[in-house]
């Protein structure tokens, strides 16, 4: 398929969290008048607010809202932390129909006090029990890896051939991943399971930022897409020959760039975004 030029901001999705110390309101304002066309929504960003009121303020500035994030964290070696995890999850899915997005972000989870094989298997089990409240609202479920150095909190599913075996197993429609190259440019096997991805019609979305060298944070230090390691455009030509064709998700935690001036670092995403990606 035929990329979109790279000035383009037609596919530049920013996620609410890069930018956190603004406001939704002031981060929807900002965004669309600098051109940005999508936003990912993260769930903290709609405390004390009317959901169905701020989904219609961000479509007010002509910003698409991509996905709500997130969901997931199943895994817990006591059944009722399990149970909460499945309540919260079907509060994610209404609050993400009120929103106006059709698709949720599944940060999956997992509980160092059990193996990571049971891990998985309350995962599989947790999306399973969520998934008729998903696809009764239209609202698509992305798996998305994370890197193994999360494998003991935040998720036990770490590489994208984790993620397919998931999705494929499930065997729903409303059920797909997503790829963040912050968690998956390191594994050989990317461009394959890419590949499978595509021909399961299942990759739903694509997060970027980079990987700076040295990581002086392993949470809260991600790159602009150009200032580190990570092969961005490459993976994005990967996504796109399988068929992609979404937005392209700029998700950067970093507790530098959250000191500095946001207009002048959404700027900077920008200019990176056209450079690099």
């Amino acid at each position: 398929m035929n990329s979109v030029p790279l000035n383009d901001l037609s596919r530049l999705c920013i996620h609410t969290i890069t930018t956190k110390p603004w406001s939704i309101e002031i981060a929807a304002k900002n965004y669309s008048s600098q051109g940005v066309s999508g936003i990912t929504v993260w769930r903290d960003a709609l405390s004390g607010r009317s959901i169905k009121q701020t989904g219609n303020m961000l479509r007010q500035h002509n910003l698409r809202v991509v996905s709500l994030c997130r969901g997931g964290f199943f895994p817990g070696k006591e059944p009722i932390k399990r149970q909460a995890a499945i309540d919260d999850n079907r509060r994610a899915i209404e609050e993400a129909f009120e929103l106006g997005t059709r698709m949720i972000v599944l940060v999956c989870g997992a509980d160092p006090a059990q193996s990571l094989e049971e891990s998985r298997k309350q995962i599989h089990d947790g999306i399973a029990a969520i998934l008729p409240d998903a696809e009764n609202a239209g609202i698509k479920l992305a798996i998305e890896p994370l890197h193994p150095m999360y494998a003991d909190t935040r998720s036990a599913i770490n590489t994208l051939a984790q993620a397919n075996d998931l999705a494929e197993t499930l065997n729903s429609p409303w059920v797909g991943v997503a790829v963040d190259v912050y968690h998956l440019w390191w594994d050989p096997h990317l461009e394959d399971e890419i590949q499978r991805c595509g021909k399961n019609h299942n990759l739903l979305a694509f997060h970027v930022c980079d990987w700076k060298s040295p990581t002086v944070d392993l949470l809260y230090d991600r790159g602009l897409m150009g200032e580190g390691c990570i092969p961005i455009r490459k993976i994005r030509s990967w996504v796109e020959a399988a068929g992609f064709t979404g937005f392209i998700e700029a998700e950067i935690f970093s507790n530098e760039y959250w000191k500095q001036d946001q207009s002048d670092f959404l700027r900077n995403i920008i200019t990176s975004y056209k450079k690099y990606v």
